[in-house]
């Protein structure tokens, strides 16, 4: 049950959606027994962001949700890969993005609780 929450400052093509959608698909392996299969996604571009003051560099703000416990060093891989995927599709720097992550036990599906 992982959701990937992705807000960006710049506006993405169709495709670079879909390759965006691709990518973190295969990056959420990263994350021990997580899965595309169950990957939801949401993807806002065009957002007003400022960071540090400023608004003029493309900017990002990923929040990554998991059920289950943390899992510290999976992160940090899943942080060095969403770097370079944000990087390398959409140009946002690295010291231009913020990552979060969390990891509940109360998450609901299909009308009930795991």
């Amino acid at each position: 049950m992982p959701f990937i929450d992705s807000k960006v400052s710049v506006k993405t093509t169709p495709e670079q959606r879909k390759e965006l959608k691709e990518r973190l698909g295969q990056a959420i392996a990263l994350i021990p027994g997580k899965s595309e299969s169950w990957l939801m996604i949401d993807l806002a571009d065009d957002q007003n962001m400022f960071f540090r003051g400023e608004g003029e560099a493309p900017t990002a703000f990923i929040a990554v949700n998991i059920y289950g416990d943390p899992n510290p060093a999976a992160f940090e891989k899943m942080t060095a890969e969403l770097t370079k995927i944000y990087g390398e599709v959409l140009g946002i720097a690295p010291d231009h993005m913020y990552i979060k992550y969390a990891a509940s036990h109360d998450w609901g599906w299909n009308g009930n609780n795991f």
